[in-house]
């Protein structure tokens, strides 16, 4: 018998949901965490009056009680739709090019329509066809192309993907290229490319595609007390499903025994010394770390070298938390999401993320305009960030790192501060998050976000899941996309895998021990 069926290692999104998954699904299953609260990326953090928002800037995938989507499936689930509640944004984001445009999208599919025509009138036409492009490919993504991919059958990809077939994996850049003259149009449009950390030109069209359509037709949403308190949720209805919870205990090796030509799971030790055997792990580590520093085998599985070889890294960030002693109308923030720039070129912004030269794309999240619960009463609740990779801080000198911090959010500031005036003068508590904040809390290599670079290589439909090590999965953004929807879901599609597993391995047993038993009568 084993201690366990099933161990996951880590408390973020995949691994709470996975964990959640598992042990609602009949598996006795333990999870693992590092640190002392559960979410990992969703967690929030108490300076002064404010309880700062680490991560979530927009939740999407939810829709509305009249218009459900994906996610409310998945939250109830995982038995948390009644344990949390959610606020709905009423704007998609705000986007500033300064001394260029002003430009507000509203969170409705028509609503967009007709903004975008305001600002290029002669081009209704192709807005149209753009935004019925989006709508289709977003489709055929969630239902054509996973069911054609399931059976294997190019007939049945073609058939019903005819739009996806043609333009899903073209990079963004090149469609909108297509469609529309106004560069204006398109870096409105195109804004959404910094929630994957590459400019439009290296990611697919598809995926900013499904982000316009999620976020406008299904809404923005965040989360009352913010991402913790989903997290918080989540753990409560694993314990609440008999689940064991061990936090402040890291995994120090991932256990395993030969099974014929390749290896499989035999359990886990902590950094204790302790040991427990199971049937399947579940890693919310990054790939890297499960399998270069977690995993046993002496030499890297060669799928997975090969794999390795024709990765990059993502992109991590630069992070204010702000609490302000103002209200956002005081400061004139009369929406949550509001992107900054200086200028149209995404190559430019791109290029500048891998430097410590000033930024020159920001974001601004105020958590409380459209929850003003989220800040004490007459004060904001700010991040202020940017996209940053991380290599660009491990070669700073600790004596200096202090300085350079807050000369780094100077730069921040000073963009803030040409749409919004008078930001520095209202703070009240600040901190400051630079890559290595993150590699230090998340535990990612060179401090990644989104885990390795978001490009179309990078999609699952280019990319296995590693099969090396039976019982061995992934959960996470390293395993698939980033984000808190795209990280959410595939903890849940990873535990079903694992359930399959489990059951199997359960038969089995119980057959061995069927013809063991009649044997010794």
């Amino acid at each position: 018998m084993h201690d366990f069926d099933a161990i996951v290692i880590g408390a973020g999104n995949g691994g709470l949901t996975a964990a959640v998954a598992l042990q609602r699904g009949g598996a006795k299953t333990l999870l693992l965490e590092r640190h002392n609260i559960p979410g990992g990326c969703a967690t929030s953090f108490v300076r002064g009056d404010f309880e700062f928002e680490v991560a979530l800037h927009q939740l999407s995938g939810l829709g509305t009680e009249a218009k459900p989507f994906i996610m409310r499936k998945v939250f109830q689930d995982l038995g948390v739709m009644d344990k949390v509640e959610f606020v709905q944004e009423a704007e998609l984001y705000r986007m500033v090019v300064l001394d260029d445009f002003d430009v507000t999208l509203p969170a409705s599919w028509n609503g967009i329509k007709k903004t975008l025509a305001e600002i290029a009138p002669d081009e209704s036409e192709a807005i149209e066809r753009f935004m019925t492009l989006c709508e289709k490919i977003s489709i055929e993504s969630f239902v054509g192309v996973p069911e054609a991919r399931k059976n294997g059958n190019e007939i049945m990809l073609k058939n019903g993907c005819p739009h996806f077939i043609q333009y899903g994996l073209k990079d963004a850049k090149s469609v909108l290229d297509e469609y529309f003259e106004s560069e204006q149009l398109k870096t409105v449009l195109a804004a959404y490319w910094c929630y994957l950390g590459l400019p439009p030109s290296q990611f697919a069209f598809s995926d900013l595609a499904i982000m316009l359509y999620c976020y406008a037709a299904f809404k923005p949403w965040h989360i009352k007390g913010g991402s913790q308190a989903l997290s918080n949720a989540l753990l409560e209805s694993f314990l609440e499903a008999g689940g064991e919870v061990r936090f402040n205990c890291a995994v120090e090796k991932i256990i395993t025994e030969p099974a014929g030509e390749k290896r499989r799971i035999a359990g886990v030790r902590t950094e204790y010394g302790e040991e427990y055997s199971c049937v399947s792990v579940v890693s919310n580590a990054s790939s890297i770390i499960t399998y270069c520093d977690l995993l046993d085998s002496p030499t890297l599985p060669k799928e997975v070298a090969e794999d390795f070889k024709s990765r990059e890294v993502g992109t991590s960030a630069f992070c204010i938390y702000l609490g302000l002693d103002c209200t956002p109308a005081e400061l004139g923030i009369r929406n949550a999401s509001t992107f900054i720039s200086t200028t149209q070129d995404e190559e430019l912004m791109h290029a500048t993320m891998g430097t410590m030269n000033p930024p020159v794309a920001t974001m601004l999240t105020c958590y409380n305009v459209d929850d003003p619960d989220f800040a004490p009463p007459g004060k904001t609740q700010v991040s202020l960030l940017c996209l940053q990779y991380g290599k660009v801080w491990e070669g700073v000198n600790p004596k200096d790192y202090t300085q350079r911090k807050y000369e780094f959010a100077g730069h921040l500031f000073d963009q803030a501060e040409r749409v919004f005036p008078g930001l520095r003068d209202h703070i009240e508590e600040v901190e400051v998050a630079t890559p290595l904040t993150m590699m230090r809390y998340l535990n990612t290599p060179e401090g990644a976000i989104y885990g390795f670079q978001q490009n179309p290589e990078d999609s699952k439909l280019y990319r296995d899941r590693y099969d090396s090590v039976s019982g061995l999965h992934l959960a996470g953004s390293w395993n698939g996309m980033g984000g808190f929807q795209p990280t959410y879901m595939l903890g849940a599609s990873t535990a079903r895998r694992a359930l399959k597993e489990i059951s199997t391995a359960k038969q089995l047993m119980q057959a061995q021990s069927t013809k063991l038993e009649a044997a010794h009568v």
